[in-house]
């Protein structure tokens, strides 16, 4: 359900169920993108990045093309289709690959402050595409949450990061996370969110076909658990977390929301604790302190001024 913020006033009841959808919609993208990288760090030792990557979009790419074709569809246009394209190769395809192959080579700490320049591009290039407004309070926000961001990496950091074709396979996860973001927006003004992200998962999956024979060889040597690890990143993190994400997107401005991701580090951080028994340095919870009071700052609304009749 889409409610125009216009009539919010007119329809209060509508505005906070739709509120609280959007709210629940944003916390479960973040839970499940910060448990794929749990889920990437308990897989990495053993699967390849490029068969990891096409393993998680063949099989997100099933269960969402289960939900699209179980209604009408609405078909993409052909001046979707270089937008389609900027997201699924982008986001789907070479982010994947690239973050998989730079999680290998430098540490955690010195990846997710890496990649989390991305919600950063989103936020200031929103400005110049989309016709975002950058407010104070959105600079603010952004400052603080990027410095929590610092200082969970700086924990985790132990002094060696790791070779330089690591930082800059991060960097370029970084850029085509932003790339994806951007191409998504206006596409979610037009289309429904199922068929974006199943059309930019199966582009994703092309781009990893040439790993099809690592991807044979992982599912016929590797164990039942590491096949579910895979079919949980595909059908988790991937199908139901981009979903959710669209929905969001589709109704907030693509730079606020991004800077929320600013949290994934965190929680991640929190699952791999509960879940692995890894246990956070000190510095990791004066950062995820930081970064909440970040994403709190940008959603700050600076205050609206009065009309006066001349």
């Amino acid at each position: 359900m889409t409610v125009d913020s216009r009539t919010a006033s007119e329809a209060p009841t509508g505005s906070r169920r739709a509120r609280w959808l959007v709210l629940g919609a944003v916390a479960v993208t973040l839970l499940l993108w910060a448990s794929a990288f749990v889920a990437i760090r308990h897989l990495g030792r053993d699967v390849p990045p490029g068969a990891l990557s096409l393993g998680r979009l063949l099989v997100a790419s099933v269960a969402l093309g289960v939900l699209v074709f179980r209604r009408p569809r609405t078909w993409p246009a052909a001046r979707d289709w270089p937008l389609l394209l900027l997201c699924g190769v982008g986001w789907f395809g070479i982010y994947n690959l690239a973050l998989n192959e730079a999680e290998r080579r430098i540490d955690a700490g010195t990846s997710a402050l890496i990649v989390q320049i991305g919600p950063i591009i989103v936020a200031l290039l929103a400005t110049v595409f989309l016709g975002e407004r950058m407010s104070r309070w959105l600079l603010i926000g952004m400052a603080v949450g990027f410095a929590g961001v610092v200082v969970i990496a700086r924990g985790f950091s132990s002094g060696d990061s790791g070779d330089m074709v690591g930082v800059w396979l991060a960097v370029l996860a970084a850029v085509t996370y932003a790339v994806g973001v951007l191409a998504q927006k206006p596409l979610l003004g037009r289309l429904p969110g199922p068929e974006v992200t199943w059309l930019a998962c199966i582009i994703g999956a092309v781009v990893c076909l040439p790993w099809t024979g690592e991807l044979v060889t992982v599912v016929r040597d590797s164990d039942a658990s590491t096949l579910w690890w895979i079919a949980y990143l595909g059908i988790f993190p991937t199908a139901i977390a981009f979903s959710t994400w669209a929905y969001v997107l589709a109704r907030s401005d693509a730079g606020t929301l991004t800077l929320t991701t600013f949290l994934v580090p965190f929680v991640a951080t929190l699952i791999a604790w509960a879940l692995l028994s890894e246990v956070p340095p000190p510095l990791t919870f004066v950062g995820g302190a930081l970064c909440i009071a970040g994403v709190l700052l940008t959603r700050r609304k600076p205050p609206s001024t009065p009309v006066v009749d001349g």
